[in-house]
């Protein structure tokens, strides 16, 4: 049975709600960002949607089915529902707050329903917020020196498949970036990379945007291997 909180959940509220979720994922079917689309979430196997190929292990193996209670689940401390899975989010402990957002997104997400139009929505009023996240972003301070890193901030070969790169450092993990979420930049001070020793450096708030540093933009193209 559903929580009463669940049951009271205004979708015009939940649609405020969604301002802090449009950044990553799309109500439009088959577009996904950094997350995947929620188009036609409900009902959907958790892991599963062919368009969307950074799921982590934990998710694919869950065998969770989206539905309300799931999904309520999940929006209250996703790490503690599938241990390990690649969100980077904390969760929403405000039950009345993550009433309302099942309830726009029970709404949204319908097929049919207008997506492009709730992005829209859910995105209005985050121009203001631009400023002061890029500041927070992209922050001030001393570049780090980029030789002699660590094994995890050494980038050892780089993959390319649809809307995916696979970045595998001198660790031998590997992982994988939205291609709009990854950069590639270069420094040619004494600080930046050695030649052909290329550095992943983090960014973003969330812990799902990085930057790939190289000594030379001629190494940029030489490492990047096209293939699925």
């Amino acid at each position: 049975m559903l929580s009463p909180a669940f049951a009271e959940g205004a979708p015009s509220r939940g649609r405020q709600d969604f301002r802090a979720c449009a950044p990553c994922h799309s109500l439009r079917p088959d577009r996904n960002m950094t997350g995947p689309s929620l188009a036609g979430v409900w009902g959907r196997k958790a892991g599963s949607l062919p368009s969307f190929e950074r799921y982590s292990d934990a998710l694919k193996s869950s065998g969770i089915i989206w539905d309300d209670r799931s999904l309520d689940g999940w929006l209250t401390d996703p790490q503690a529902m599938v241990p390990e899975n690649d969100m980077p989010f904390e969760g929403i402990k405000d039950s009345h707050a993550r009433a309302d957002l099942l309830a726009f997104l029970k709404e949204a997400t319908k097929p049919g329903a207008q997506q492009q139009t709730a992005q829209q929505r859910g995105m209005k009023g985050m121009g203001g917020m631009g400023g002061g996240m890029m500041g927070g972003m992209m922050g001030g301070g001393h570049d780090p020196n980029l030789k002699g890193l660590e094994p995890a901030k050494q980038v050892k070969a780089i993959a390319y498949c649809h809307d995916t790169y696979r970045v595998t450092t001198a660790d031998g993990k590997t992982r994988a970036f939205w291609e709009r979420n990854l950069r590639f930049m270069t420094d040619s001070s004494q600080d930046g990379p050695e030649k052909g020793a290329p550095a992943i450096m983090p960014a973003g708030m969330m812990g799902d945007r990085a930057a790939v540093i190289f000594a030379d933009p001629e190494e940029i193209a030489g490492l990047i291997a096209k293939h699925c």
